[in-house]
């Protein structure tokens, strides 16, 4: 059990370093019901990432990866997701901004001042299940899982473990706010300024480290 968590880790670390998740729970800090929204935001993501892991874990189980020969369908798993990521991370370096380039706002960013806490459930929701580089983590995550063989409580508890950490993240301008009150707000426009400026180079290093690590894994296991 304690081996599986070291191993998965470091793939929820990954989720939590997203700058533009990051950025949207700090925009919704300066809205008219900033808590409400932020908290909703914040259960949504907790929530889509929680969702789509239990599913992969299925999956994995379905497809028995935990018995493959000798766990190498694990091995040619972690193997393709480690050339995604290493393929993401020269797009995001190619699409990194030039000096003193704003850098675009993602269309579902747009009118974040008007969100309500049921609006920012549902965006937290498909930001924390439907954004890709989630689901190839998770996908490794569910593979670290289910081939460990582990009980459904351990697993359950493995999931567990993932999701607070991947969110982490994300709750930490509402965990400043809460604690700074007023204060929060200069703290958070730094955040919000220099995530946004370097998201794409942040994103690009996260990928080239995390492909390194799940393709050493997969030859590894081959």
């Amino acid at each position: 059990m304690n081996g599986v968590i070291g191993s998965i880790l470091p793939l929820a670390i990954a989720v939590t370093i997203s700058p533009l998740p990051i950025i949207a729970e700090v925009l919704l800090l300066f809205t008219r019901q900033p808590v409400r929204n932020a908290g909703a935001y914040l259960a949504g993501f907790l929530g889509g990432v929680a969702v789509v892991l239990g599913v992969l874990v299925v999956a994995a189980n379905a497809l028995d990866l935990a018995r493959s020969e000798p766990s190498s369908g694990t091995a040619v798993v972690q193997l393709l997701l480690g050339l995604l990521l290493l393929a993401a991370a020269y797009r995001q370096f190619r699409s990194r901004p030039a000096d003193g380039e704003e850098p675009p706002q993602p269309g579902w960013m747009q009118g974040i001042e008007r969100f309500t806490p049921g609006r920012a459930l549902g965006v937290g929701a498909v930001i924390g299940a439907a954004n890709p580089k989630n689901v190839v983590v998770g996908i490794a995550a569910a593979t670290t899982i289910t081939s460990a063989g582990l009980g459904a409580a351990q697993a359950v508890l493995a999931i567990v473990v993932y999701v607070v950490v991947a969110g982490a993240g994300v709750a930490a301008p509402l965990v400043v706010m809460v604690v700074y009150g007023e204060k929060a707000g200069d703290i958070l426009e730094g955040w919000r300024t220099w995530l946004g400026r370097n998201n794409a180079a942040v994103m690009s290093v996260l990928f080239l480290v995390f492909a390194v690590v799940l393709i050493g894994r997969g030859i590894a296991g081959l």
